[in-house]
């Protein structure tokens, strides 16, 4: 009998998602986000590494592990009352746990990921630390505006999640809009390294912040930083779906040197029915203030909230720093925005 045949398959074991009472199969060693994503089964997620407690939910039973994982996103009470994070937990029994935070929508849209090839094709500065990216894919990747994929560079095998800023129409290009950090991993490769032409690994798509479609209110839009990208891949979307709500897109940065596509939103402006770009400036100076407010972007949503109808069925996307969205997310409760129509997209900081 050859060493092969003598290697064991991983177990496979059965995850029970109540109250919505879905079934799937995990593989041992495999964590039950991942199985999920492989069967295109869409469970509410974010940074898929233990950070953000976007995938909390309880156990009801089953024997698990959990890897590594921040207390700031599972605390120890939290474990000790049997809570776990499904993109930290591996399965050594059949299993069944309370999913806490769940969306039927979601779950009626899922997407298997997929691992396509791809090869870098442009990278251009917007501004003095954000580049835009685009990737050509080897074939056409399925998602919904405002999701994001892996993207994993050749050599080192950096991996790093980045939003699409473009529409999901079909084509095999994908534009991102990236942050550069000063000694970052893939900053340094795509400054240094990485070349038009290169070869690339794209995995995905991820995300629960998506647009939803044939909505009442409006759609209000904030981020900051990188943040931009999924906000507009949703505004692309919007604008090509023909419908008609008001759109409000709020962007924090510290100055006027910070904005960028300000061409592309007067176009917006121009052929939308009811849409406006409003930057929240916090360290506006004089010269500063044709071009936006100042403030912080949370100080220059709550002004708005207040002058713009039925914010009561809003549908609100936010993305950025977790700073960002610790400070939005009060803002919009007080307002009266449903929080059941609120998604946001923390960006964490990379750990890998």
């Amino acid at each position: 009998m050859t060493t092969q045949a003598l290697q064991k398959k991983p177990a496979i074991h059965t995850v029970r998602l109540e109250p919505v009472g879905v079934e799937m199969e995990v593989a041992e060693g495999e964590t039950i986000l991942d199985a999920a994503f492989r069967q295109g089964v869409s469970l509410m997620h974010g940074c898929k590494e233990g950070q953000c407690s976007a995938c909390k939910c309880r156990l009801i039973e089953g024997d698990v592990e959990m890897l590594k994982y921040s207390t700031f996103a599972l605390s120890d009470p939290e474990r000790d009352g049997g809570h776990i994070l499904l993109c930290r937990t591996l399965a050594y029994s059949d299993v069944e746990v309370e999913l806490l935070n769940y969306d039927e929508d979601l779950l009626s849209r899922s997407i298997p990921v997929k691992e396509i090839p791809a090869r870098l094709a442009a990278a251009e500065a917007l501004t003095h630390d954000i580049v835009r990216v685009a990737l050509d894919l080897d074939q056409p990747l399925r998602f919904w505006a405002g999701q994001y994929v892996d993207v994993t560079l050749p050599g080192p095998g950096i991996t790093r999640s980045f939003s699409m800023a473009n529409p999901p129409d079909g084509t095999t290009r994908l534009e991102f809009i990236i942050r550069k950090y000063p000694q970052g991993a893939f900053s340094t490769a795509l400054e240094n390294g990485v070349r038009p032409g290169d070869a690339v690994t794209v995995r995905g798509p991820y995300g629960s912040c998506f647009r939803r479609e044939d909505r009442a209110g409006p759609m209000i839009l904030v981020g900051g930083g990188s943040g931009m990208a999924p906000l507009l891949s949703i505004l692309r979307d919007q604008a090509a779906s023909g419908e008609t709500r008001p759109v409000r897109l709020f962007y924090g940065a510290r100055t006027r040197r910070d904005l960028f596509h300000l061409d592309l939103f007067e176009g917006f402006a121009a052929t939308m029915p009811d849409f406006a770009f409003i930057p929240a400036l916090s360290h506006a100076e004089a010269a500063d203030a044709w071009t936006g407010e100042a403030g912080f972007v949370h100080e220059v949503l709550r002004r708005h909230l207040s002058t713009l109808a039925d914010v009561e069925e809003a549908d609100v996307y936010s993305c950025g720093p977790p700073p960002m969205i610790d400070a939005v997310l009060p803002v919009l409760h007080m307002a009266g925005v449903d929080s059941g129509r609120v998604y946001f997209d923390k960006f964490t900081p990379a750990t890998r």
